[in-house]
């Protein structure tokens, strides 16, 4: 059966392909803003409409509602780097006495006998003025990145807004486009979509916030310095199939049985296991309504997303796979099993 391409490769046609393509261009440099912008707004929708019916004002109710969401994340980011920064200063100070000069002499004494302990030294400092240039390179480039920083930020807030404003239009707009013995497909995609993105926020990203306030709230108690970040790296950690709570509270346990803190130890291994059983109980709970996604699909997506987009990619990945498997899960039902 021959395909009659003139048929479909009309001019107005070619017109649009073109012109997408352009468009692509533009916007790729900026994609991943806009991806991301899409799914924030679809997790900040229910709260804006909520919002809007004791407000009535549209423009006021989303921005009120981004308020809410994004000033919780942009501390949370804030504080992680402030704990990091805050823990890296106080090693640094604690470790103030070590002087590079009897570091390099005691260096040398290990040497084989006959090496020349001038030019080791001098070798040393070489090397230490070039890692100094190096990190001065490195934050020159930071600060010049600044500017796309804002940018992208920028981007990603009029992403939100507009999606969570206009966004059952764009869906009404690109159902235009599709044909009429196809609509059907496209509404039960649409549905099977939001499925999976409820069950990825509600069954994942909920689960991981309750699972980090328990950490935050546990760790605290038992006298854990930087006990609030270790919850929040715990719930970071809850997100990642396979991972879990495990890590920090194992690592606690070794370190506080190195140290021969025993009932601490046991506690915080108790503790850990807690974590670990109600997270059996809590996601069935708020994902049983929604679509299952396979663990694997989690797992690649949460850690091929930031080779990719960067550290967004840490949401957008396990996001965007989640979606193409509800589109192609659609596809399966309505054209292969459903002919059968």
């Amino acid at each position: 059966m021959e395909i009659n391409i003139k048929k479909y490769l009309t001019p107005q046609i070619l017109i649009i392909i073109f012109l997408l393509l352009i468009s692509l261009m533009f916007i790729f440099p900026v994609l991943n803003m806009i991806i991301l912008g899409a799914i924030l707004a679809y997790g900040i929708r229910p709260l804006a409409f909520k919002i809007q019916s004791k407000l009535k004002y549209s423009s006021v109710s989303i921005l009120l509602a981004m308020v809410l969401v994004l000033i919780p994340l942009i501390l949370l980011v804030g504080y992680i780097t402030f704990e990091v920064s805050s823990f890296t200063a106080s090693f640094l100070a604690s470790n103030s006495y070590v002087d590079l000069q009897d570091a390099t002499t005691r260096l040398i004494n290990y040497l084989p006998i006959g090496s020349n302990s001038g030019s080791f030294d001098s070798y040393i400092h070489s090397a230490f003025e070039h890692g100094l240039s190096y990190l001065l390179n490195y934050s020159a480039k930071f600060f010049s990145k600044f500017l796309n920083i804002t940018l992208d930020l920028f981007i990603l807030i009029c992403s939100i807004f507009y999606f969570v404003r206009d966004g059952d239009k764009c869906l009404d707009f690109i159902r235009d486009f599709v044909p009429d013995d196809s609509k059907d497909f496209f509404d039960g995609t649409m549905e099977e979509v939001k499925d999976v993105l409820r069950s990825i926020f509600y069954g994942h990203f909920l689960t991981s916030v309750i699972i980090g306030i328990f950490g935050c709230i546990g760790y605290s108690i038992l006298g854990y310095p930087y006990g609030i970040f270790l919850g929040i790296i715990t719930g970071i950690l809850q997100l990642i199939p396979i991972f879990g709570p495990w890590p920090i509270y194992w690592a606690l346990f070794f370190i506080d049985v190195v140290s021969g803190n025993y009932p601490r130890a046991i506690i915080v291994l108790l503790f850990g296991f807690f974590l670990s059983t109600i997270d059996m109980y809590i996601r069935p709970a708020l994902s049983s309504h929604y679509a299952e996604i396979h663990p694997l699909i989690l797992l690649i997506g949460f850690l091929s997303g930031p080779l990719v987009y960067g550290i967004v990619g840490f949401i957008v990945g396990p996001l965007i796979l989640g979606v193409t498997y509800a589109v192609l899960d659609s596809y399966r039902k309505e054209y292969l099993i459903g002919d059968k």
